[in-house]
């Protein structure tokens, strides 16, 4: 079995998930850095190098930026998807990145499907638990869920849900 990690970009929070290869929920949560804190990438990339060192992921999905208006979020999240690249290039890890549109149209089959919508397929697929703390660890299993079911030769299909 191997491990599948989701990335959720934020630069306050970052949400980061495991799934293995056969649609099983292993582990989420979040990364907060708090903005009195001015070494925030830092943190990013430490909770990151720990959590690859704990699950060993082979690869990984990471959510595309996107920004509708304000561009003063945009470039520091722009900045932790830098050390997240960096990082996942350090470890030798291959990754893809995905639009929320993507995310959704793999999970739900439709691209624009609601956030119930969405939530209600990754916990069939993933029997995830019923609590999830954090809207940024559910949208990092989805990432997760979403790049699994990207690769070649894996379907929901095969699995029995």
């Amino acid at each position: 079995m191997a491990y599948l990690l989701g990335i959720d970009p934020g630069y306050g929070r970052c949400g980061w998930a495991i799934i293995s290869d056969s649609f099983s929920y292993i582990d989420c949560g979040v990364i907060e850095t708090k903005p009195t804190d001015e070494n925030r990438l830092l943190d990013v990339y430490t909770s990151l190098s720990d959590i690859i060192q704990k699950y060993s992921p082979v690869s990984c999905g990471v959510e595309k930026l996107f920004f509708n208006k304000n561009v003063k979020t945009a470039i520091p999240v722009a900045q932790v998807i830098g050390v997240i690249k960096l990082l996942l290039a350090q470890h030798n890890i291959p990754y893809a990145e995905y639009t929320p549109v993507q995310i959704k149209q793999s999970i739900t089959g439709y691209g624009r499907s609601s956030k119930d919508q969405l939530a209600f397929m990754v916990k069939k697929i993933l029997k995830t638990p019923e609590i999830i703390q954090y809207d940024d660890a559910f949208d990092a299993l989805a990432i997760a869920l979403c790049h699994c079911l990207a690769l070649p030769g894996y379907s929901i299909i095969k699995k029995n849900i």
